[in-house]
């Protein structure tokens, strides 16, 4: 009787268990199968039980698991010991019916040996326990972890460019200080340049009426030779003051004078051509017009260090931010004339076609080794000595040219020079670009 209840008790528990349990013989049969392995299987127990395994479910992998239940049966002769309990724990996908169709089930795979008086086994019992959840937290989990890992890189490389254009931004900043403060200049020096020309062109022509006056009383001198005393005054006036090299040389001064105002004029014409900051808009201009105001500019840089050679084409205007434009054209000159040791020559070259104008700058200095080339324009590089350069000049000239929609190449040889091009499209792109600070 007790043996029935506990039989019963058995029978109950592998029914209601929420794994799978199911037992077969050496010849594969199947001789139980628990409720769960029918509603997973979607096959009762009176359809599997008594038949191979194999033939009931081909879909499995019967080598694979024949030889892990046979690895059970071979354990014979031996006591029933926690050794042999020891599960043969592995893993297979299945399938469970789910609302509307079947899922994928991952289940772990546990098989038990039972065996007779004699230590043969006769049966493995099989118990499949449903892990498929677990693994999909797991995969999750781990996708969780790689998709943090990505976020954290990706936040990494915003926080480097956010560093890179904060002191993009700084050196924009200090170009349009420096183009206020150019402009300033430039308009304060207007002013008594303005009038110290036009006072310099009265003296010219005040100074010419008094020569030819002189020139009168000259004539008139020859006429004194029966006034002895009154000639002999009057040619001591003469050498005393120096007449003939006074004639000479006031007008040289006066001249130079003028050339002097007229050099002033065109440099502070540069320098407010250079920084415009009264056209921050995109307008028309003339690129080789720019590079002609900007070379003035930065002129002190250049003429202890290089020959300038001008190799112009005549470039047709186009739209551009003329004082961004520029800054490219400081940066680059500025450049060529730093990587010139000794003396050199740096050639100023335009070209154009139905699609582009094109701006290069070529120097005959030490030109960039391979290493470098492919860096030059990133923020903060520089091959330069510390304190020598910011390493943004060339970054911040790229992106200029980028918002220009144009290109900004360049090719250099070591020991023989580097040459950038400048291209800007003839015609922009109808869509506006947001403008740099």
């Amino acid at each position: 009787m007790t043996e029935d209840i506990d039989r019963g008790l058995l029978e109950f528990i592998v029914e209601r268990l929420e794994a799978g349990v199911f037992v077969i013989d050496r010849d594969y049969r199947i001789v139980l199968w628990n409720r769960f392995m029918a509603m997973h299987s979607q096959r009762p127990a009176a359809d599997v039980v008594g038949r191979n395994l194999f033939e009931c479910f081909p879909e499995l992998p019967q080598k694979w698991l024949a030889r892990k239940i046979e690895s059970v049966f071979i354990l014979k002769n031996y006591a029933f010991t926690s050794w042999e309990q020891r599960p043969f724990l592995f893993r297979f996908n299945h399938n469970r019916p789910i609302t509307g169709g079947i899922d994928a089930m991952r289940q772990n795979c546990i098989l038990l040996p039972q065996k007779d008086a004699g230590g043969e086994v006769q049966h493995v019992c099989v118990t499949l326990l449903d892990y498929t959840d677990t693994a999909m937290y797991q995969m999750r989990l781990n996708e969780l972890i790689g998709e943090l890992k990505q976020e954290k890189a990706a936040q990494q490389e915003l926080i480097k460019k956010l560093e890179d254009t904060q002191g993009q931004l700084l050196q924009s900043e200090k170009m349009a200080s420096v183009g206020q403060l150019a402009a300033g200049v430039a308009h304060e020096i207007n002013n008594p340049i303005g009038f110290v020309n036009s006072n310099l062109g009265s003296l010219k022509g005040q100074v010419e009426n008094m020569l030819s006056v002189l020139s009168a009383y000259e004539e008139v001198e020859k006429a004194l030779t029966g006034q002895p005393d009154l000639l002999t005054s009057l040619q001591q006036a003469k050498i005393a003051a120096d007449l003939d090299f006074l004639r000479d040389d006031i007008l040289d001064l006066i001249n130079e004078s003028l050339d002097g105002v007229q050099r002033v004029k065109t440099i502070v014409e540069n320098l407010r051509d250079f920084s415009r900051v009264d056209a921050s808009e995109w307008h028309h201009a003339n690129l080789e017009k720019g590079l002609e105001s900007t070379l003035n500019i930065v002129w002190n840089e250049i003429k202890y260090k290089a020959e300038v050679k001008k190799e112009y084409a005549g470039l047709p205007e186009i739209e551009c931010i003329a004082a961004q434009i520029n800054q490219v054209f400081m940066n680059l000159l500025v450049n060529a004339a730093h990587a010139i040791e000794e003396r050199g020559t740096i050639t100023l070259r335009t070209g154009f076609d139905e699609r582009e104008v094109w701006v290069e700058v070529e120097d005959t200095g030490c030109g960039i080794r391979p290493e470098n080339l492919k860096r030059v324009f990133e923020p903060f590089f520089t091959t330069k000595p510390v304190g020598k350069g910011t390493g943004l000049g060339l970054s911040l000239a790229y992106g200029i040219v980028q918002r220009h929609q144009g290109r900004l190449d360049v090719h250099s040889e070591v020991g023989k020079g580097t040459t950038f091009r400048l291209a800007l499209p003839r015609n922009r792109a109808a869509e506006p670009l947001s403008d740099a600070s």
